[in-house]
C-alpha cells in the first residue's frame, strides 16, 4: 500500500490519465493510495487484472477499481473504471502519484565531490550526498544523481536520467536520455577475459565501453560489463531486471525485457522485442532473433530463430518441449505395459 500525504486525484483526473470510463459506483471523494484488491481503502486506487484475485475483488473496500470490459460484477462501494489494460491503466496512476511524491531539488549537496572540468549545469542537475563525479564526466540536465553513486571519468549521462544510490558507472562508458539505474548496479566493469599461459590465468584487458541507449532502466545489482574493445549496446528501452549479468560486448536490440538471474556470455546478441525469462543462461557468441521469448530456466546454446516461445535445456521450441514431458510423464504406464507383454510373450514362447 502506497498514500502520498498532500497529494489527492479525482475520479475526473484518473478518467483523464487512463482513457477509462466509470461503469458502475459513484466517486465520495479523492484518491491518494495505491494498493491490491485486498488491502485497499476507501482513498485508494486498486485494479482487476487477473481472474485468480476474482475474489478479493468482490470484497475489497477500494474506493477505485480499474477494470477490464469483460467485467459485469459491480459490488456496492467502490466505483468502477472501465479500462483497456487495466494493469497497465493502474501504472500510469502509480506513476502520476509517485511523480508527485517524488521532488526534482536542483544542486549539489557538499559531501559530493565533483571534479573541476565536469560539465553540467547545477541549477539543472541533482547530486546528492557522497556522489563523486571524476573528471571530464558530462551530466545532461535534469538528472539525479542519489547519494553514494561514482560516475567515472569521461563518463556521459543524458538528460532526464535517474541514478539511484550506489550505483556505479565506470570510466568512458555513455547512457542516453531517460535511463534509470536501480541501487547498485554497475555499468562497466570488466569484462571476464583471460588467457591460460604458463600454468596460469592471464587477465586481458578490456578497454571497451558500455551504451545504454534511451529509456533503458536496469536493476539492482545488476552487472552490463565493458567491451574488450568497441561497445556492450543495451537498446532503446529495454528493461534489464535485478542481478542479471550482461558479459562484454554483448549487444541487446530495442525494447527487450531481461528478467532476473539471467546471464548472457560474452559476444552473443539479441534482437529487438525479444523477452528472457527468469535464470535463463545464454552461451556465448550467439545471435537471438527479433521476438524471441526464453521461458524461465532455457539454457541456449545455438542460435534462436524469432517469433517463437523456447524452453529447456537446450532450448528448443516450447510445444516440442511440453510433448516431451507429457511423453515422460507417460513412461512408468509404458514400461509397465511393456513388462506385462513381455511376460506374455515368453509364457507363450515356453508353451
Amino acid at each position: 500500500m502506497m498514500q502520498v500525504v498532500g497529494v489527492e486525484l479525482s475520479l475526473e483526473e484518473v478518467t483523464k490519465l487512463t482513457g477509462g470510463r466509470v461503469v458502475a459506483g459513484e466517486s465520495k471523494n479523492g484518491y491518494r493510495g495505491l494498493a491490491a484488491l485486498n488491502e485497499a481503502t476507501a482513498n485508494d486506487v486498486s485494479f482487476l487484472g487477473n481472474e485468480k484475485y476474482y475474489d478479493d475483488y468482490l470484497r475489497t473496500n477500494a474506493g477505485l477499481v480499474l477494470v477490464p470490459s469483460k467485467v459485469k460484477e459491480f459490488p456496492e462501494g467502490p466505483v468502477y473504471v472501465e479500462v483497456e489494460n487495466p494493469s497497465y491503466a493502474f501504472g500510469l496512476v502509480v506513476k502520476k502519484l509517485s511523480a508527485k511524491m517524488r521532488s526534482f531539488k536542483p544542486g549539489v549537496h557538499p559531501t559530493a565531490y565533483v571534479a573541476e572540468d565536469v560539465r553540467y549545469n547545477p541549477e539543472k542537475v541533482s547530486i546528492k550526498a557522497n556522489v563523486v563525479v571524476e573528471s571530464g564526466a558530462v551530466i545532461g540536465d535534469g538528472t539525479e544523481i542519489q547519494a553514494g553513486a561514482v560516475i567515472g571519468e569521461y563518463a556521459k549521462i543524458g538528460k532526464d536520467c535517474l541514478i539511484y544510490s550506489n550505483a556505479t558507472i565506470r570510466e568512458y562508458c555513455e547512457l542516453g536520455d531517460r535511463v534509470i539505474m536501480q541501487p547498485g548496479s554497475v555499468i562497466g566493469s570488466d569484462g571476464y577475459g583471460y588467457e591460460f599461459v604458463d600454468g596460469a590465468h592471464q587477465k586481458v584487458d578490456q578497454v571497451g565501453i558500455v551504451v545504454l541507449e534511451n529509456d533503458v532502466e536496469v536493476g539492482a545489482n545488476t552487472t552490463i560489463d565493458r567491451a574488450r574493445f568497441g561497445k556492450t549496446v543495451i537498446g532503446e528501452g529495454t528493461k534489464i531486471d535485478n542481478l542479471v549479468q550482461i558479459g562484454h560486448n554483448v549487444v541487446i536490440g530495442k525494447h527487450c525485457l531481461v528478467i532476473a538471474l539471467t546471464g548472457v556470455a560474452g559476444s552473443s546478441s539479441l534482437g529487438n522485442y525479444v523477452t528472457v525469462a527468469a535464470q535463463v543462461g545464454i552461451a556465448g557468441h550467439l545471435h537471438i532473433a527479433d521476438k524471441a521469448t526464453l521461458m524461465a530456466r532455457t539454457g541456449v546454446m545455438k542460435d534462436l530463430e524469432g517469433d517463437q516461445i523456447y524452453w529447456g535445456n537446450p532450448a528448443r521450441p516450447a510445444k516440442d518441449q511440453l510433448r516431451s514431458i507429457a511423453a515422460l510423464a507417460r513412461l512408468p504406464k509404458l514400461m509397465s505395459d511393456f513388462r506385462s507383454l513381455k511376460k506374455k510373450v515368453e509364457e507363450t514362447e515356453s508353451e
